[in-house]
């Protein structure tokens, strides 16, 4: 059975790999995409509608899923209209506040939401590394270091903020410490966290362990923004007919 997709910013960077990874998957199909200022575009021969309508195209198309990569304004307010209409929602959108990732929840409520910082199946796998390093290593200096594009615009990344969060629930450390300035010593326990900007670098994450006279480095690094759109579309299939609830990308390798 074909999994009917519905896009959103599907003129931005992820939009367009989002469609091109749709229409490479054999069990999936575009049926609808919007973007801000559509203007008569067409992506991949996928007719581009104005993210106005959004409300009225997921009613009329009645996709099963929809994949959204936008910002976190955007996002939220696509994943209520996807509750409202019944429609099961993926967003790989990052840098929600408290008050959005509520709503996302909400929205869970109501039909399956699926919320991943980064699909990349690799990533997944530097999850499981990095929780075990830690384990294994304790009492070490941790620094992480995240690279990516000049136009991204939170910081740190979400999949970096997704690492930190594995490494405080593995290790005994006390807080985050976001660059260096000045006489600034490092203070035993803490995380240090650096985010650089620069070019068109699709993404890069890194976690240095270091004591006892060595040093361990777990790098991520996506060489094509197309690894994080096959991966959401995974996600969409998978999530397709499943009931409502907060997913994450780990659940969807992890069959």
């Amino acid at each position: 059975m074909t999994v009917r997709v519905g896009v959103t910013g599907a003129t931005g960077r992820m939009g367009r790999e989002v469609i091109a990874a749709t229409a490479d998957h054999a069990d999936c199909e575009v049926v609808f995409a919007v973007t801000r200022e559509p203007e008569g575009e067409t992506v991949d021969d996928v007719d581009i509608e104005p993210a106005d309508d959004f409300d009225a195209l997921v009613v009329e198309h009645e996709p099963a899923v929809v994949i959204d990569f936008t910002g976190p304004d955007s996002a939220v307010d696509y994943a209520e209209a996807c509750a409202d209409a019944g429609v099961a929602f993926v967003t790989g959108t990052t840098g929600f506040d408290d008050g959005q990732r509520e709503a996302l929840e909400s929205a869970s409520e109501e039909v399956a939401v699926l919320h991943a910082p980064n699909f990349a199946r690799g990533v997944q796998a530097l999850l499981n590394a990095v929780g075990e390093a830690v384990r294994n290593l304790p009492g070490y200096d941790v620094e992480l270091v995240e690279t990516h594009h000049n136009a991204k615009r939170d910081a740190p990344s979400g999949t970096a903020n997704r690492l930190l969060s594995e490494i405080e629930a593995n290790g005994d450390f006390n807080g985050r410490t976001h660059g260096r300035e000045g006489e600034d010593p490092r203070e035993e326990g803490e995380i240090g966290v650096h985010a650089l900007r620069a070019g068109n670098v699709t993404g890069e994450h890194e976690i240095v362990l270091a004591g006892n006279h060595e040093e361990v480095r777990l790098t991520h690094r996506a060489e094509d923004r197309g690894v994080f759109a096959a991966g959401a579309v995974d996600a969409a299939v998978w999530i397709a007919g499943q009931k409502a609830g907060d997913y994450d990308f780990a659940d969807v390798i992890s069959e």
